[in-house]
């Protein structure tokens, strides 16, 4: 059927869709014949399985929509992307410029405007105007049928002038056009010139006159809130804030209240997500002692995933932690900070957990009759029972769907998912879909270091954001492989959150670079990815390793871990953490994925990369440049060249590398420098530098 555009729409043609169209909210399940249009358009992207999932994006931010166009004979065509809103009308458009010369590849950059379900569509399309000054400039130039071409101009400009949509304004240029074409009395080249002036094709630019116009299928993009895709996270035991022992060795819990007077600290190193380790009660049988010994002493707390006792399970607060009236202050004062919170969604259930008498279905009992516990060679998790989904999968599902509303009444906005890719992927996706049915401000984290099938498939089927391999990237030549992919060939499917450390993992580098590496590690994950995080106790660099696993000794998963941060002011991490939060609030170009390039550095202890916004999507209304310098090495001052890719910047490509192009200001120290295209830099651990992160501004 026809496909025609709104008045309001910035594309409109003059003739009908010379193909059928997929209906807007339509995906068949078979389509077993669709017909090529007469300008086809393939290979589009980004989609996800022939768009049977939706791709993903948030309100501004810009992403690449790009197919491959091309035609029969020799007549010109083009190519327009359009997101489609929500309700179904045509929103921002653009028309695609050819990215592969020759290989008919052709690209435009659209960010929607408000969350929702949205979609695009491409469209090919013969262009009368681009065909007529081709062949028009070949024959008028050589004095082959001059009047004949003249003539066809006037008839394509006072057919142009009619397309729905055209101001008085634009319409007045076309028709004044088509007169000056048919004006004998003026010399030819005057004629001529009158159909190509600049005002002719900037009217044509906004509103094509478009022939044979052939749409590709409408393809799904979800558009979630900013949060989905950056934030600034601080994970806490609340048990351990406000944690002590007693003049009799006795060690007595932390609260939630005792956790609320930490709020500010926090907040105030610029964090606007604090997650929680599970909050629930934890089982006595088969309690983990410290370090994940089998054997716990008295006033050992256990591990917060061993979830369930006599008390209750995963709908319920932990009795030493508070009341739920304690949790709805602390929530209501993290707000009140800038914070939102994230808790952790643990599906697993310790043996005294009371789904384990109420339903023994729910689990695998092995043939001696027991119960399987979890295990993640060569971890083994003995007080902690996995759930079986394939037995009374409804069951399950509806226990843990009531268990999520019940946080997100009590005012959770993120679940920090504990290892979704041992459960089955339908139950994600159905489950992250009927919560977002009627919460669509809940999101969904995935704490998933697994196969990289499974992690992008967890993103496909609606998990908003992903923990990634970042922690063990180190070299700048895997940190750069690996944010090719992640900003380039994944960002439609995978939302990257970074964190150097987890209370699960500490790694080599972490344990031998020291101080140095906490450092260098926390610029890189603030300032690579919107989304990064650091679990407590960063700010004081722990990094003595449990022997023979790279995680912390003393692991504060088996026992209860107050900490002087007052003496994290020593080292200079706090500080630096507080600037990289500062810069990342007032840098749009931090809060983005896509828009990373990376610049040559003369030693490979140096990473460089800028990432750039322009002023059509930056919430500032100006263009937002930042430059980042990052000395890989903890140990070493390193020391070299910085060669800027000046048209990544936004300069000429011709500008001369020699002399200062740009003024670049360190949001860490406060230095301002005059730059040119090769710049000299040293970043010395041991005076407190391991990176620059400069705002740009060109100076010509």
């Amino acid at each position: 059927m026809p496909v025609s555009s709104p008045a309001s729409s910035p594309i409109a043609s003059a003739s009908t869709v010379a193909t059928p169209s997929t209906p807007w909210g339509s995906h068949p399940e078979v389509a077993p014949y669709a017909p090529i249009g007469r300008i086809p358009v393939t290979e589009v992207f980004p989609v996800i399985e022939d768009g049977r999932w939706p791709v993903k994006a948030v309100p501004g931010e810009l992403f690449p929509i790009r197919a491959t166009v091309f035609r029969e004979g020799h007549d010109q065509f083009a190519a327009t992307a359009t997101l489609i809103r929500p309700d179904g009308t045509r929103g921002p458009s653009a028309r695609m410029v050819e990215i592969l010369p020759g290989l008919d590849r052709y690209e435009a950059q659209l960010a929607a405007d408000e969350p929702g379900d949205w979609k695009f569509v491409v469209e090919g399309w013969s262009d009368p105007y681009a065909t007529w000054v081709h062949d028009a400039t070949l024959k008028v130039n050589a004095g082959v049928d001059v009047e004949l071409m003249l003539e066809e101009g006037a008839r394509l400009m006072e057919r142009a002038a009619k397309v729905e949509g055209r101001t008085a304004e634009a319409t007045s240029i076309l028709t004044d056009a088509a007169l000056s074409l048919r004006n004998q009395d003026l010399p030819v080249h005057e004629r001529f010139e009158a159909g190509l002036r600049e005002q002719v094709t900037a009217v044509l630019d906004e509103l094509p006159l478009r022939d044979l116009v052939s749409p590709s299928a409408y393809y799904p993009v979800q558009v979630d809130r900013q949060r989905a895709l950056a934030g600034s996270w601080y994970e806490i035991f609340p048990r351990s804030l406000g944690a002590y022992r007693d003049e009799q060795g006795t060690w007595h819990s932390g609260t939630l209240s005792s956790a609320a007077q930490h709020l500010d600290r926090i907040a105030a190193m610029g964090f606007d997500v604090l997650y929680l380790t599970p909050i629930s009660p934890i089982g006595l049988t088969n309690r983990k002692g410290r370090n994940n010994t089998l054997t716990a002493f008295d006033g050992d707390p256990g591990s917060p995933y061993g979830i369930g006792s006599a008390v209750g399970g995963h709908d319920v607060i932990h009795p030493e932690l508070g009341t739920f009236a304690d949790f709805d202050a602390f929530v209501a004062r993290s707000r009140e900070l800038g914070m939102e919170i994230a808790l952790d969604l643990a599906l697993q259930c310790s043996p005294d957990h009371p789904w384990v008498a109420e339903h023994p279905e729910w689990f695998t009992v092995l043939a001696d009759g027991t119960i399987a516990y979890a295990e993640n060679p060569p971890k083994k998790y003995q007080d902690i029972y996995p759930l079986n989904f394939d037995n009374d999968p409804e069951g399950i599902y509806q226990a843990i769907y009531e268990v999520v509303m019940t946080w997100v009444e009590h005012g959770v906005t993120i679940f920090r998912v504990d290892n979704p890719h041992t459960k089955p992927l339908p139950f994600w996706q159905r489950l992250i879909a009927q919560v977002r049915s009627t919460n669509p401000e809940v999101l969904f984290l995935a704490e998933a270091f697994t196969r990289p099938a499974m992690m992008r498939t967890l993103g496909m089927i609606g998990f908003h954001q992903s923990y990634t391999y970042f922690t063990w990237r180190n070299t700048k030549e895997e940190l750069t492989e690996y944010l090719t992919e992640l900003s380039q060939e994944t960002a439609h499917v995978l939302r990257p959150a970074f964190w150097p450390t987890t209370h699960d993992i500490l790694t080599p580098f972490m344990t031998y670079g020291g101080v140095g590496a906490f450092r260098l590690r926390a610029a890189l994950a603030a300032t690579l990815s919107p989304t990064w995080g650091i679990y407590t106790g960063y700010e004081l660099a722990e990094s003595i390793p449990r022997p023979g696993y790279e995680e912390q000794i003393d692991n504060e998963k088996y026992e209860f871990k107050p900490r002087d941060f007052a003496s994290a002011k020593s080292n200079g991490i706090e500080d630096l953490i507080t600037a990289l939060n500062a810069a990342r609030s007032k840098h749009p170009a931090l809060q983005q994925l896509r828009n990373i390039t990376f610049h040559s550095t003369s030693d490979d202890s140096l990473i460089a990369y800028s990432k750039h916004v322009p002023a059509s999507v930056s919430p500032t209304g100006e263009d937002d440049t930042v430059l980042v310098v990052v000395n890989l090495d903890p140990m070493n001052a390193r020391e070299g060249e910085v060669y800027l890719n000046l048209e990544a910047l936004g300069l000429p490509r011709g500008t001369d590398g020699s002399h200062p192009v740009i003024a670049v200001h360190d949001e860490l120290s406060g230095w301002d420098f005059e730059w040119s295209g090769q710049n000299y830099v040293r970043l010395d651990p041991f005076e407190g530098r391991c990176a620059h992160v400069f705002s740009v501004r060109p100076l010509i």
